[in-house]
């Protein structure tokens, strides 16, 4: 069993320690550290490989929705906090989970494997990834292997740990975060428009407002991403630009 490197960051110490023993009372987390805050956290990073995150959100210099806000590609992510108004927004975010304190260990043993059958799918879906040059990829449906092409994806949608993926042949719904997804897409040929939504630049076939029209279906564009999808999809094929002098 491979085991998960995992991190906890509170700036309670009594917190910190029941959840310390917590971690070691499971064989397959493994403790690599502990820190009072998300800055501590971004220079561990820099120097250890993690897999698992137990985030505070109330810390001091940075809270934990701030930090999933800028770090781009983050390990997986288990909120734990007293407040549980920062659900939505930790799930938003793509947080694995949500422990509420006080946290008992029967409620933080679920999450733990929740993490450990995600991890496990991750670590599958690396060595099955197919290489740079195919054109397809398989994903699993239910019971059923569905092979799908790069040319027939129209755009793919995220929903916290499933995405759709819709295509010319319909929608497929599989359990992968929209994140990893667009690791392994060809970033020439996809963009982000929308925190929950991925589109292919080859299918759009207009963009008006806060929209992009792509055959029959419309796809919001939000306003953190607007600017560079007008720049990368339409600025450089854009005919009679006006300039103004």
């Amino acid at each position: 069993m491979t085991p998960i490197n995992c991190v906890i960051v509170d700036d309670e110490p009594l917190a910190r320690e029941g959840m310390a023993d917590y971690v070691r009372e499971v064989d397959f987390l493994n403790l690599v550290a502990i820190c009072e805050n998300p800055v501590e956290l971004m220079s561990l990073l820099e120097r250890h490989p993690v897999d698992l995150i137990f985030l505070d959100i109330q810390t001091p210099k940075m809270n934990g929705i701030d930090f999933l806000k800028i770090v781009r590609q983050p390990p997986m992510v288990i909120i734990t906090t007293a407040f549980p108004t920062y659900a939505l927004d930790g799930f938003q975010l793509n947080a694995l989970d949500y422990l509420l304190k006080p946290i008992t260990f029967d409620r933080f043993f679920k999450s733990a494997h929740k993490a450990r059958e995600y991890h496990q799918l991750r670590l599958q879906k690396a060595v099955e990834q197919p290489a740079a040059s195919a054109d397809h990829f398989f994903i699993k449906c239910g019971t059923k292997y569905e092979k799908i092409t790069f040319d027939e994806i129209l755009y793919v949608e995220g929903m916290q740990n499933y995405v759709t993926i819709v295509t010319t042949r319909g929608k497929f719904m599989t359990l992968l975060y929209l994140k990893n997804l667009e690791e392994n897409l060809d970033p020439k040929s996809f963009i982000r428009v929308h925190k929950s939504y991925i589109v292919s630049i080859q299918q759009i076939t207009a963009i008006e407002g806060n929209e992009i029209f792509i055959a029959d279906h419309r796809v919001p564009i939000s306003r953190n991403y607007r600017e560079q999808v007008i720049e990368q999809v339409v600025m450089n094929k854009l005919w009679g630009k006006i300039r103004l002098n």
